[in-house]
């Protein structure tokens, strides 16, 4: 994905997440690079439906500059991208019936901010909700003009804890936007890895001992569930083979032991009961598709590489959803010593992918570039490995 659209903006996103804690949509942050950056919306949509097809999941559009988003408010997206229009420009008497049009053709539109002054009718009618900032949320003088307060039903964005977030539904909100991610993890979790991922655990540690398939596949039969989900991953199109895989066995001969590896990451990072452990097994997978990516891109690694960086963004959220430190976590688990020191350790050969996989949550677009620069890579090689990292995840389901 070498769109020449990707060179002139930088993109960062976060989940958009249901009552059930379910990530119901992707919000994209689009900044200009430059501020006199000017991308044709109808460019950046076409490029963009290539990880968000119609009739896929939602996307929500946050386009941090005003000429491009009066541009986007003129267009025909399709159905499934929803806009973010902040308060002032949806008061903007200019952008009427630009807003009014894109409504009649059935766009969802959300109100970002609280307006200074009361929306025209015709207007306010064309939202669906609006964005409320948590940080605004908390101020005391938060308080909406006549007409508008809670009229529509409000997503809370900022929140960057499980508390925040059920906070947020308590108050009311439809739904959250942001990575509840800054839980602090306890300085000790005493009982090791939970038994019911033992087998998981187990499986891997004989993977990384190269044990025979015999031995695997009797693992495997302490689980059966566990080897249906694995061969559903594996034989997703993201995966990319010609053939079916229909058996352990036949796994191994495809991919040999260091390719599993990854899965078997994967399927620890994602096997996690609790509902307020979706939204970090949302982002587990897709940090590990895209530090590969990113990896990729640089040209600094062969497939090992690749595949330990994939195992590195997948498993630097396992403490959060363990409850345990990585320093303790990561004593029963055998992964390459790269990706130990990197989550453990602090530093590593894979931090400074991972930093930048952190700032592309976070938006920070100073913090983006210079990471990229440090590893001699452009903005616009950044989105591309990041819009098909997303199509990838997608592909996953």
């Amino acid at each position: 994905m070498s769109n020449p659209v990707l060179n002139h903006v930088v993109l960062g996103y976060a989940p958009m997440i249901d009552r059930q804690r379910d990530v119901i949509a992707t919000r994209l942050t689009v900044f200009p690079a430059r501020p006199d950056t000017v991308v044709p919306a109808t460019e950046l949509l076409a490029t963009l439906a290539e990880a968000w097809p119609e009739g896929g999941v939602k996307l929500a559009l946050n386009v941090a500059s005003e000429a491009m988003l009066h541009d986007l408010l003129r267009t025909q997206p399709a159905s499934h991208v929803m806009v973010e229009v902040p308060a002032f420009i949806a008061g903007d008497p200019a952008q009427t019936q630009a807003i009014v049009d894109l409504h009649a053709r059935g766009n969802l539109l959300m109100l970002a901010g609280r307006p200074r002054q009361p929306l025209p009718r015709e207007v306010l009618g064309c939202f669906t909700h609006s964005i409320i900032d948590l940080s605004e949320e908390r101020r005391s003088d938060a308080v909406a003009p006549p007409g508008t307060t809670r009229s529509i039903g409000f997503v809370q964005s900022g929140v960057r804890t499980v508390v925040q977030v059920a906070e947020a539904f308590e108050r009311g909100a439809v739904a959250v936007l942001g990575w509840p991610l800054d839980d602090v993890v306890p300085a000790t979790g005493g009982k090791g890895v939970k038994p019911d991922l033992q087998t998981i655990v187990e499986l891997i540690r004989r993977v990384d001992n190269e044990e025979p398939v015999e031995r695997l596949d009797a693992v495997i039969k302490l689980d059966p569930t566990l080897g249906f989900k694995m061969l559903r991953y594996i034989n997703s199109p993201a995966f990319g083979l010609r053939v079916e895989i229909a058996s352990f066995r036949h796994a191994i001969m495809m991919l040999g032991y260091q390719r599993l590896k990854r899965w078997l990451a994967l399927l620890l990072a994602q096997a996690s009961k609790e509902p307020d452990a979706k939204p970090v097994m949302f982002a587990a997978l897709r940090r590990g598709l895209l530090m590969e990516e990113l990896v990729k891109a640089s040209g600094q690694g062969d497939t090992q590489l690749r595949d330990e960086a994939f195992i590195c963004g997948v498993f630097s959220l396992l403490d959060k959803m363990m409850k345990q430190p990585f320093d303790e976590l990561l004593k029963s688990i055998p992964i390459p010593a790269g990706v130990s020191q990197t989550l453990a350790g602090g530093d590593g050969p894979y931090r400074p992918y991972l930093e930048l996989v952190q700032a592309v949550e976070n938006a920070s677009v100073f913090d983006l570039r210079e990471i990229a620069e440090r590893l001699m890579m452009s903005t616009g090689e950044v989105n591309a490995a990041l819009l098909r990292a997303l199509a990838l995840a997608r592909e996953l389901g």
